[in-house]
């Protein structure tokens, strides 16, 4: 298998007070700036989509249904904490067809041991039909620690994904 010539990215803020209009998404921005330097410095193309939508299961697994069988990546930042309208997580965790959960343990320990607040996020990573799916907190710090860590293993993980061996024989 090969890999597309573009890379398709959906970044979606889960935020009631933002998707009101109460205040500026600032975390799916960041996740976007972030994600757009480092495949332009990969020298790979990609198309990154945005969307913001109010904490809600129905809206979110609706999205995420139809955007695995299009978009490569996506990535979600917000409701990985323990609030009441919290509810990324466990919109996403049933829809993984395989989870990964080493990358966001070791973000939850690296980041945990300054500070304990860190490991309190709940955020999975997986695969969900044809998309590498990541659930990030939604403070613009968080998304920053989080895409640092991501990124070291993005590209290895998408070659894995199209099957392709980039291990040395020896």
């Amino acid at each position: 298998m090969n890999l597309p010539d573009r890379l398709e990215i959906l970044i979606i803020t889960l935020s009631d007070r933002a998707s009101r209009g109460e205040y500026e998404d600032l975390s799916g921005p960041g996740i976007r700036r972030m994600v757009t330097d480092y495949f332009n410095s990969e020298k790979m193309e990609t198309f990154v989509q945005q969307d913001l939508i109010p904490d809600d299961s129905g809206i979110l697994r609706s999205k995420l249904e139809a955007a695995s069988t299009r978009y490569n990546i996506i990535f979600t930042t917000g409701g990985t904490g323990i609030g009441p309208r919290d509810i990324t997580v466990e919109t996403v965790k049933p829809l993984l067809d395989k989870e990964i959960p080493g990358i966001m343990e070791f973000i939850r320990m690296k980041y945990g041991s300054v500070k304990p607040n860190a490991l309190l996020s709940r955020g999975v990573a997986g695969v969900m039909g044809k998309s590498l799916i990541y659930t990030l907190p939604g403070s613009v710090r968080a998304v920053e620690e989080y895409m640092t860590e991501i990124l070291k293993t993005l590209k290895h993980l998408i070659y894995m994904q199209y099957g392709i061996d980039t291990h040395q024989k020896h």
